[in-house]
């Protein structure tokens, strides 16, 4: 009789558990879809720039920029009051990945932070102005990271992993290969929503599924496209400091003010992995080619092929953290380095300055 009762002590245990279980999933199905019906406080670069595009919810969509460019007039499926918000949320998703600038923080963008190991990471900062890169005249920058531009290229081969990756697959790469972190489930509504904004965007742009547009990605840059003098960390480093240094530090660890990113670190733990395709020791053209397209900000195009190539060089010897594809030993110095070198380079640096010795700090 006792054996009888166990049993059924550890069946009510077990249907109690799953209970809880099942309750708990209630509870954040529902916390969800208030969150999807909940009005969208916009940060103010996205309400400039939706504002600036005309998005409302109607059964017609008509583009201000392709009659400011064109003069023509195109008739598109509208959107619904739904629609609008997922746009709204994936437009603040890329200009405010961390939350800093949400009132209920990173809840307001599905806890994108839990996919990420940095506190720097924000989508603008690859895809910059919100993804829709432009010069004074409106003309689409080449090599800028479009998200419209990506989105209609719909499934796409990738060369490094050798497989054809749908739109939200290539978003789940950007977790890992910029943001030293995770991949959101495909389904996720964090996901859902950025395609939902790269989707407007190429609305807005007037841009056809299945074309190549020239700032779809970025224009990567091999030795080939340089004079074959060779990738030189001494005039990567004089480079940095000139051109890089202002906003990126002298060691590369960011900008941060009041808590707020200005500028993303581009070494130390809250830099991208050695993993990344950011990294030059990984993948030499890609760093390289974002550097010559988008840096430094204002002065665009200005740094000869070389000189990109020398900065990317001179970045990817400083310390980051380890990629998931590194062991051990490799994440072990890393770390090291990433604790030793800042302390020993302004050491080194108060010497350069003064020529008299000084106490580590």
């Amino acid at each position: 009789m006792a054996v009888v009762w166990v049993k059924l002590l550890r069946t009510a245990a077990i249907v109690a558990v799953l209970g809880l279980l099942y309750l708990l999933a209630i509870e954040k199905h529902a916390e969800r879809d208030s969150l999807r019906e909940a009005p969208v406080e916009l940060t103010a670069a996205c309400e400039e720039k939706l504002q600036a595009y005309a998005l409302s919810a109607g059964e017609v969509y008509r583009s201000p920029y392709l009659h400011k460019t064109t003069g023509r007039v195109s008739d598109l499926s509208g959107y619904s009051e739904a629609d609008v918000r997922a746009i709204q949320r994936g437009c603040n998703i890329v200009d405010d990945t961390q939350g800093q600038l949400a009132k209920q923080g990173a809840r307001e963008r599905w806890n994108a932070t839990r996919f990420s190991r940095s506190t720097h990471t924000s989508c603008d900062h690859c895809h910059q102005n919100l993804g829709d890169k432009q010069d004074s005249a409106g003309n689409r920058i080449v090599g800028s990271n479009g998200l419209g531009a990506s989105w209609v290229m719909a499934d796409m081969y990738d060369r490094f992993t050798g497989l054809l990756l749908p739109y939200e697959m290539r978003q789940m790469q950007c977790f890992i290969n910029s943001s030293n972190g995770f991949k959101p489930n495909a389904a996720d509504d964090l996901l859902r929503d950025i395609t939902a904004y790269s989707r407007f965007l190429s609305a807005a742009l007037d841009l056809k599924m299945g074309h190549r547009y020239p700032e779809q990605g970025m224009e990567e840059i091999p030795a080939s496209a340089t004079l074959r003098r060779g990738d030189d960390y001494v005039r990567g480093a004089h480079l940095y400091r000139e051109k890089c240094a202002a906003c990126h530090g002298v060691q590369g660890f960011g900008t941060v003010v009041d808590g707020r990113v200005l500028y993303p670190a581009l070494a130390g733990p809250e830099s991208f992995s050695l993993d990344s395709r950011m990294h030059f020791g990984r993948v030499n053209t890609v760093m390289a080619g974002f550097i010559c397209r988008n840096m430094p900000l204002g002065q665009e195009g200005s740094l000869e092929n070389q000189d990109c190539r020398d900065i990317a060089y001179y970045i990817s010897t400083l310390p980051r953290p380890a990629g998931d594809r590194q062991g051990p030993l490799v994440a072990a110095w890393q770390q090291l380095m990433m604790g030793v070198m800042p302390p020993l380079t302004r050491y080194a640096e108060s010497l350069g300055r003064s020529g008299t010795p000084h106490a580590i700090p």
